[in-house]
């Protein structure tokens, strides 16, 4: 048989890379013979850069930046295309996984890290930036971009607001040309993972908030604040919220297109154009994809879903194995999705379940493999 296993990442437990070869390795216990092919995906979040880079042969540069609650972090941009392409990964600036689950304060975490990350690779003169969204520890409307771009968002008494989320309910202007003017010449797209707006029960505080370590309560103030900020870049005709994937990362989606003009696309699509997985889904027997949760939002631009309608354009089953799988699946299996099946034997503490990920994802697959093969053999 001829299996490919395109998965994406088990965020901050297992790279997009360890879980292709986890689910390979348990597949050969069964079927040595068979053809795996590994192609490790991202959606816009952790791993894009990685993955865009690495399959057209470009070069990761690493730099030091601002983290989310403002420790340096180590970050990377790729450049591809002989430089003219940039690629930025707000995971990689201002990514949960850079702060702990004990210590993550949703109303501080700023996105600035993001903007020194983009500003490092306009360095190089690039035509066209490739932005991915996704796995964010922020939700400030892309604000801390914004300041690090050179933009002024100001308090009444004319003073810069403070970072994260907390600090848009206190701003009354914006000055915006600093920051638009740095992309003169560059084309932006946008690799977003989600579809979700920027407000409301859908959006950016609402869905994503409680991860980051929004209380209830905080949820709220985020909601506002973020409808705050948008309601002043509208009286400069500016729009961030109307749109779907204006609640990525934050509220970063919003602000790319409203005030950046970026033009937003699906993550999964153009990673999955960039690593021809098309021609590969064509020839094979079956489609293994991955992810650590498989959910009711899995169908709004995540891997998975994206996976499962190419498979289901050239006629292929789908198998998704997840850590978690909750909620409603039908529009998954709408989308192309033949079946999906959680790697956890037995209820367990979350950090129990990172820490046996791997050889779980192992034995799944391996069990897999067993069905598979003795249903092909009747």
């Amino acid at each position: 048989m001829n299996i490919v296993i395109a998965p994406d990442s088990f965020k901050e437990c297992l790279s997009a890379q360890e879980v292709a070869t986890a689910i390979a390795r348990g597949w050969s216990k069964v079927a040595p013979n068979d053809e795996l092919v590994e192609i490790p995906l991202a959606d816009g979040g952790e791993g894009t850069t990685i993955a865009l880079t690495t399959a057209a042969k470009g070069k990761l540069h690493q730099v030091s930046v601002t983290g989310p609650l403002g420790e340096p972090v180590h970050a990377h941009f790729g450049l591809i295309n002989h430089g003219s392409t940039a690629i930025v990964e707000v995971a990689e600036a201002s990514g949960l996984h850079h702060v702990p689950a004990e210590a993550r304060e949703a109303l501080k975490a700023s996105s600035r890290g993001t903007g020194e990350l983009i500003l490092a690779a306009l360095k190089h003169q690039p035509k066209a930036l490739i932005l991915g969204l996704g796995g964010s520890a922020t939700t400030d409307g892309g604000a801390g971009i914004l300041q690090a771009l050179g933009a002024r968002l100001l308090d009444h008494k004319g003073h810069d607001i403070p970072s994260g989320g907390i600090g848009l309910a206190s701003m009354t202007h914006a000055c915006l040309e600093p920051a638009i003017q740095r992309f003169l010449g560059v084309q932006i797209v946008v690799a977003c993972d989600v579809t979700n707006p920027l407000l409301g029960p859908q959006g950016a505080a609402a869905i994503f908030g409680p991860q980051k370590g929004a209380s209830i309560q905080e949820v709220a103030q985020l909601d506002d604040n973020l409808s705050h900020f948008a309601r002043i870049l509208e009286t400069q005709g500016m729009d961030i919220a109307s749109f779907p994937g204006s609640g990525a990362a934050g509220g970063i989606g919003g602000m790319a297109k409203g005030v950046l003009g970026a033009r937003l696309q699906p993550g999964v699509n153009l990673v999955m154009e960039a690593l021809q997985l098309e021609q590969y889904i064509r020839t094979a027997d079956l489609v293994i994809t991955a992810e650590g949760a498989i959910d009711a939002q899995s169908a709004s631009g995540k891997t998975p879903a994206g996976v499962a309608a190419l498979a289901r354009s050239c006629g292929i089953p789908v198998i998704g194995l997840c850590g978690k799988l909750s909620g409603e699946l039908s529009p998954l299996h709408d989308t192309g999705l033949t079946a999906a099946f959680s790697i956890t034997p037995a209820p367990m503490a979350l950090s129990e379940a990172y820490t046996n990920a791997e050889a779980n994802l192992e034995q799944a697959s391996e069990q897999l493999a067993r069905l598979i093969h003795s249903i092909s053999r009747q």
